[in-house]
């Protein structure tokens, strides 16, 4: 090993060291709330959440162009939620714009993750209401929305 330590130019300075201490104890709290449950517990909220989503997109925006894309099969389906959409990249860019924080996948498809742990089922209902608005109102035809970045 060389004795003389010469940090990165980039990132790549941070991908060796010692873990920060203080950083490192937030693990144990996120562990604890972990072992208040188990893996059976958390499939079936997520199911639920994941379940609630696709019923309340399919009732509430039934009038716009979106088609499921996830499996409804329990067994088939993850935690998550994807509908299709014409314009899937300007719409998941709205919401995200909006504080829903959803992926983009090609082609055309909006993507919604749903962690067991921490999201409500109230959350799910405010989702799916600023997606309504976001399609009603078709904010999402602004030029900013359309603007395509690296990380979607």
């Amino acid at each position: 090993m060389d004795p003389m330590y010469r940090p990165d130019d980039g990132i790549g300075r941070f991908l060796c060291g010692t873990q920060g201490i203080v950083s490192m104890s937030l693990v144990e709290c996120g562990l604890d709330v972990f072992l208040q449950t188990d893996m059976q517990t958390l499939r079936r909220k997520s199911l639920a959440l994941s379940d609630l989503f696709i019923k309340l997109v399919e009732e509430r925006c039934a009038e716009y162009p979106l088609s499921l894309a996830t499996p409804r099969d329990h067994v088939q389906r993850g935690s998550q939620g994807s509908f299709e959409h014409p314009n899937g990249y300007e719409v998941m860019q709205a919401l995200v714009a909006r504080g829903v924080i959803g992926d983009y996948r090609e082609p055309r498809i909006l993507r919604f993750g749903f962690t067991p742990l921490y999201t409500r089922f109230v959350g799910v209902w405010d989702a799916v209401e600023v997606l309504r608005d976001v399609l009603a109102t078709e904010s999402w035809r602004t030029p900013e929305f359309a603007e395509r970045a690296s990380v979607t």
